[in-house]
């Protein structure tokens, strides 16, 4: 086959020619569609896989039947050749007061532990790239050191299951949280003992946010051990999902870091807050994502 005509099958089958990496976009700013019609949505508009965010509306990690809809939506993946990772940074399924609550660094954490075991379960079923998490904000009047603890022996405890299972396991770094950055995520590594299990996820917009050496910097500080990405724009200093083109996050440099560093894994929008316009915001996206890949 001569290059030029690789060159535009590969162009017919993904939106960024050459990437090796698959776009996808997160079920959470999809909210008002069902999952089936936010697949059809995201089909027409060109992605290639879905950061399936479990709970509230699309797949309920406790229902009696949550294994038969994870094979259901395999199947529905599968006809479509499409990669999915598991989201685990549902607002309010475990406390419907508090936001995220329980964390693995509050004092009671097993609701907490018991979601995640269950992303683990359902990540299986989907033949998941893997499972995302995150840390938790200190609560009030907690020391970081106990904090710090009580994270690592819990994050033992879900290593251990996602081993036994067979998943692998992306931690992210995120504003506010105790682990911020993506050097706090290597450090929980190292002092697991640097299990092949754990990966890292790297949001690019909290890049813009928090990260000390910015995107460029935190995609090669992650390396070899991204296992998944999160698309979306920031400002410094704030933590709110912004379209791409809305705050201050260099696309290009990203995209080039992510082909230069050889990603493999999904790379897909989150904005969460964008539900009411879901079709024109993944239309969007998706453009914002081409053209900055032409501009390499």
């Amino acid at each position: 086959m001569s290059d030029t005509l690789a060159s535009a099958i590969d162009a017919l089958w993904h939106p960024l020619p050459g990437a090796d990496f698959a776009l996808g976009y997160g079920t959470n700013g999809f909210a008002d569609h069902p999952l089936d019609r936010a697949l059809d949505v995201l089909e027409a508009t060109g992605y290639g896989a879905i950061a399936l965010t479990l709970g509230h509306p699309h797949l309920d990690p406790f229902a009696a039947d949550a294994d038969a809809q994870a094979a259901r939506l395999r199947e529905r993946l599968d006809a479509l050749g499409w990669r999915v990772v598991v989201e685990t940074g549902t607002r309010y399924l475990l406390d419907p007061f508090v936001k995220h609550r329980p964390t693995l660094v509050d004092v009671d954490a097993e609701s907490r532990m018991r979601f995640l075991r269950r992303a683990i379960d359902l990540a299986v079923v989907l033949r998941a790239d893997c499972v995302s998490l995150w840390s938790g904000v200190v609560p009030d009047r907690m020391p970081r050191a106990e904090a710090w603890s009580l994270l690592v022996g819990r994050m033992r405890e879900v290593v251990a299951y996602a081993e036994a299972s067979g998943v692998v396991l992306g931690f992210e770094p995120e504003p506010g949280m105790l682990v911020e950055t993506v050097a706090d995520a290597l450090r929980l590594r190292d002092e697991l003992g640097a299990p092949d299990a754990l990966g890292i996820t790297v949001d690019l917009g909290h890049c813009v946010a928090v990260e000390p050496d910015g995107v460029v910097g935190a995609l090669r500080g992650a390396g070899d051990l991204l296992v998944n990405v999160q698309v979306d724009d920031m400002m410094p200093g704030v933590h709110e999902h912004l379209e791409l083109g809305r705050g201050q996050l260099d696309l290009t440099a990203a995209l080039t870091t992510m082909h230069e560093i050889a990603y493999r894994g999904v790379a897909a929008v989150e904005l969460p807050r964008h539900s009411h316009d879901a079709p024109g915001a993944a239309a969007r996206s998706m453009r914002a994502l081409r053209t900055a890949w032409e501009e390499r």
